[in-house]
């Protein structure tokens, strides 16, 4: 063995005896959701266990003594308790806007959906429901004035997203309840930051997948396998 090889089958020994990093155990790590079924035991790290009854009875006053939180939350269990396994999405958010009283919904959508938008908008008129929409690109800001790099713009174009305007237009617009339509990662998060509307999504984007990212999970141990494998790095 050359000195090289040599140099490098120490470097991987050593590299394998490091330990792994620490974390704290969560609900991630449960094998028995104990918290729904109640059937077992709760492993030691529980979070459910390790809660005191002081503390769960205050989370508790939240949904019964604030008003809107309880409209919200008994209005999604009954939906959830009656037409389960159902209704699509779509039913679903119209079921539950009617029974929080939103009138008028609105409609943050990507203009790379823009029609999944248009169909989405004429199905809650056709159930009674005002319907106002702002695209992503809405405003038409240039990418590169609040400083995104111009090599960033070459594939998806000089326009920047602008979630922020999005949320502060259907909030002029006085919205009941605001629905996210494919909105990129991060760019959601800002809509939902500034808008004074209740929020919920009905289609996350997911380019390569069709807009299901879920197919990523389900595929971790086969087509998407390198996602299991390796950490991820920007190149």
């Amino acid at each position: 063995m050359g000195k090289k090889e040599e140099k490098k089958g120490k470097k991987k020994e050593k590299k394998e005896k490091q330990p792994a990093a620490s974390y704290p155990h969560s609900c991630t790590d449960c094998g028995v959701v104990n918290c729904g079924k109640r059937n077992s035991k709760y492993p030691d790290f529980c979070l459910t266990a390790k809660l005191s009854e002081e503390e769960i009875a205050k989370v508790v006053k939240l949904y019964t003594d604030e008003k809107e939180n309880r409209k919200i939350a008994i209005a999604s269990a009954e939906v959830e308790g009656e037409f389960y396994g159902k209704y699509t999405r779509v039913e679903e958010i119209m079921a539950v806007a009617r029974r929080i009283g939103a009138k008028k919904i609105g409609i943050a959508t990507c203009a790379g959906l823009i029609e999944e938008s248009r169909i989405f908008a004429r199905i809650l008129k056709l159930n009674g429901f005002d319907v106002y929409g702002a695209a992503c690109k809405v405003g038409s800001v240039d990418k590169v004035t609040i400083g995104i790099e111009e090599k960033y713009t070459c594939r998806t174009g000089p326009v920047m997203c602008n979630p922020i305007l999005q949320a502060k237009l259907l909030n002029k617009a006085k919205t009941d309840f605001n629905v996210v339509v494919g909105l990129c990662v991060g760019h959601d998060s800002l809509f939902y930051k500034y808008s004074k509307a209740l929020c919920t999504t009905l289609i996350t984007k997911d380019r390569v997948l069709a807009h299901n990212p879920a197919g990523a999970l389900y595929q971790s141990r086969a087509y998407y396998k390198r996602l299991l494998e390796k950490e991820i790095w920007e190149e």
